[in-house]
């Protein structure tokens, strides 16, 4: 169909239209395609770190690249393999105490219960203790190792995938173009990402052991994959062992140092440090991550979450190419029209 015979603002406002029209359909199409597109993006993303240390095996031992490539992925899957041990062990720990942990749970209800009734507040005392009683932490945990054996499994297909990837991909040095820019930005922050993501978890994680907390490997771990998720992955990461050292402790100091000690350090490297070695990598306005968190939250959950800023990066690289489109990608980044006439 021709515009030809449209005036201006219908033109406009057909093309707002159809916009809105294709995004609904494609978050339609994403979300119903989630089992397949979020192993998939995750491998991509993953190719960005295993193929340096393809590159790396393959000129320093002087071996052919299908077989660096092989030797990359095992050193992965070894790696993995360590974090997953030591997540089981961690689970296993704590549902050998689940019964401890249990009555402490009732104590602190009813420690928490007698605070409410001396403020005169009105409770159920035989219904809230039969609610307290009915909580059992070995089903809990049971579904959280579940869970955790659908993300190995979910993980397998990943290494499969990031084979084919590393595979067929151009070397960095024949790039051009978008491609090349794409590439440049995406591999720049999940490189830096990743270091500071990791020094912010084995300082969390050391700091909980050294306080005597149960599951700091566990939280720890959540450290490292909840920093992806920006802006408010740091703050859950702060609060998750919460619940867990109010329950383990008997006084309100460790409980506190639990909270405020990792609380410092996540500031501190999240506000301060990554900023300083992330500068403009993306390039993305802060309002612009935050709708990108939403949106790709409700397409794609947790998953959706981590990969929210590559992709959205993705996206406005591709759109600042189109001559249509780059006003879009102007808004992506913060730079509004009237701002640049000013």
């Amino acid at each position: 169909m021709s515009l030809a015979g449209f005036k201006v603002g219908e033109r406009r406002l057909l093309l707002s239209c159809t916009l809105v029209l294709t995004a609904v359909a494609l978050g339609w199409a994403l979300h119903f395609m989630k089992p397949i597109m979020v192993p998939l993006v995750l491998a991509i993303l993953l190719s960005y770190l295993v193929n340096p240390l393809v590159d790396l095996i393959q000129v320093r031992l002087h071996i052919p690249r299908p077989i660096a490539i092989v030797l990359a992925l095992i050193f992965a899957a070894l790696v993995m393999a360590f974090v997953a041990f030591l997540l089981v062990y961690s689970i296993k720990d704590l549902a050998g105490n689940a019964k401890f942990y249990e009555q402490k749970f009732v104590d602190l209800g009813s420690s928490a219960l007698t605070q409410a009734q001396s403020m005169g507040i009105p409770v159920d005392t035989d219904t809230f203790m039969a609610e307290l009683r009915t909580i059992e932490f070995a089903p809990m945990l049971l579904e959280v190792f579940g869970d955790l054996l659908d993300s190995i499994s979910t993980f397998l297909l990943v290494l499969i995938c990031i084979v084919y990837i590393v595979a067929g991909r151009t070397p960095y040095a024949n790039r051009k173009g978008i491609y090349k820019e794409i590439d440049h930005k995406i591999r720049k922050y999940l490189i830096i990402k990743v270091t500071v993501s990791l020094i912010t978890a084995i300082i969390v994680g050391v700091a909980l052991e050294l306080i005597g907390m149960p599951l700091a490997v566990v939280f720890a771990v959540l450290t490292f994959l909840l920093n992806f998720i920006p802006s408010i992955g740091s703050v859950i990461a702060i609060i998750l062992p919460l619940p867990v050292a109010l329950v383990h402790f008997d006084s309100l100091g460790p409980v506190l140092m639990v909270l405020l000690i990792p609380g410092t350090f996540q500031f501190v490297i999240g506000n301060v440090l990554e900023p300083q070695f992330m500068g403009e990598s993306l390039n993305l306005h802060p309002i612009t991550v935050l709708l990108s968190l939403i949106f790709w939250g409700m397409i794609w959950g947790l998953a959706g979450m981590v990969l929210a800023a590559p992709i959205t990066a993705v996206l406005k690289i591709v759109l600042e190419r189109i001559e249509a489109t780059r006003a879009i990608a102007n808004v992506l980044a913060g730079n509004l029209p009237g701002e640049a006439d000013a």
